[in-house]
């Protein structure tokens, strides 16, 4: 695009643009006496216009629509509205004017002077969506570049010039975002829940959505410089080739195929590896197919393998379930005591008593799972019951120290 082109269209986007504040104008004003913007003055095109003109905006899907800060300050200017006029874009200072107008409003619902209140309050919120405007179309202007100065440059001087510019506004933009200290705003609106929901949830929350865009803006930054990195060096390399076929005019490649030593420069290309299946659906190899599966060495029987890796483990084994089959015997001999006796009969002193080889613990917890083991029809021919009492008196474990079995009555149940 030449000079003169691209003057005439900057010509053309100001004139549009301009046109549509003085078309809207009656309505932009409303919206910067009050805190929002009415949608319903604009046509759903208007609508759409004016923010891709950046002159409207909203900071999230739930709050209304704003003047941007640069329309704010632009009608400020205009109308010597030293109230509403910015300097400068500085955090700093729009944090300190943040601060007195909260204690204005404080001090103003304190003497009950609730119209200069709700105007404190009006200016506090424009403020705040001025500072929230400021990063969102310094964010804005980050992918602008991106788009167009960072990814046309020629030369990689140029392309990191472009970054450290553009590393440095982030740079900027956090240190910006850093002096906002939320324990000092919480400190500052105190109970206020209108001030709170401003200066706390909806900053806090439009804060949260700056970084996340800035680290896109970061990873994307990252993401074209090196692109930019693969694309010179394969610039310089086919830069180099041409140089060097102007000087060896007659340079002629060889057949790197017929090589048995080919130049690790041109032997890249990874192996080739080509599959292989039977083809089962010709019916003509099928006697070919039966031989080579004939040739196929045989796999070990099941009982050679078992023979073989037993010995090792069966003795221990062996060990573990002939002690848990003594166990089972012995609790089963304790069942048929009490059926015999029918009386009832305590589990440790039956252990006691015959002064049995296993822990007490192990002998109960026996005893009791012999029980639930059993069917629900014999269950119910036994009355178990255990002696347990809590381990403390601040949880609900119980500590079981006996069971006690009875053969129930006949027709009782458990």
């Amino acid at each position: 695009m030449s000079q003169e082109e691209f003057a005439s269209s900057l010509v053309k986007t100001g004139v549009e643009r301009l046109a549509l504040l003085g078309k809207h104008a009656q309505a932009l004003m409303q919206g910067y006496v009050g805190e929002e913007v009415d949608p319903s003055a604009f046509s759903e095109t208007a609508l759409k216009k004016l923010q891709a003109a950046r002159i409207l905006w909203r900071s999230d899907d739930q709050s209304g629509l704003k003047l941007s800060h640069r329309v704010r300050d632009l009608i400020a200017e205009m109308l010597a509205d030293e109230k509403r006029r910015h300097v400068n874009a500085d955090v700093a200072e729009t944090l300190e004017l943040v601060r007195n107008l909260v204690q204005g409003y404080r001090e103003a619902q304190s003497r009950g002077d609730y119209l200069l209140a709700e105007q404190q309050q009006l200016r506090l919120t424009q403020e705040v969506d001025d500072l929230n405007s400021r990063f969102a179309d310094a964010i804005d202007s980050l992918w602008q570049r991106l788009n167009s100065d960072f990814g046309f440059v020629s030369s990689l001087n140029d392309k990191i010039r472009e970054n450290e510019r553009a590393q440095k506004q982030i740079t900027r933009l956090l240190d910006g975002m850093e002096l906002i200290d939320f324990d000092e705003l919480i400190q500052l609106v105190d109970g206020n829940g209108p001030l709170r929901k401003l200066l706390i949830s909806q900053l806090q929350n439009q804060l949260s959505s700056h970084y996340t865009s800035l680290r896109e803006v970061q990873s994307r930054l990252v993401q074209l410089m090196a692109r930019f990195r693969q694309q010179q060096a394969r610039s310089l390399l086919v830069n180099g080739m041409v140089a060097f076929l102007r000087e060896h005019p007659g340079f002629q490649p060889g057949n790197y195929a017929k090589r048995s030593q080919v130049p690790d420069l041109v032997n890249l290309a990874a192996p080739l590896h080509p599959a292989a299946a039977v083809a089962l659906d010709r019916s003509s190899e099928s006697d070919l197919l039966a031989e080579w599966v004939r040739q196929l060495p045989r796999r070990p029987e099941t009982s050679v393998v078992a023979q073989v890796a037993a010995p090792a483990s069966w003795p221990e084994d062996e060990q573990v379930a002939a002690r848990q089959q003594k166990l089972k015997q012995a609790v089963e001999e304790f069942y048929l005591q009490v059926i015999d006796s029918g009386k009832v009969i305590s589990a440790l002193e039956y252990w006691q008593n015959h002064q049995l080889p296993w822990d007490a613990e192990i002998w109960l917890y026996q005893v009791i799972a012999e029980h639930q083991g059993l069917p629900a029809r014999e269950q119910n021919q036994f009355r178990l019951w255990q002696e347990e009492s809590p381990a403390s008196r601040w949880n609900q474990v119980y500590l079981i120290h006996d069971v006690h079995l009875q053969v129930a009555p006949t027709g009782a149940t458990a």
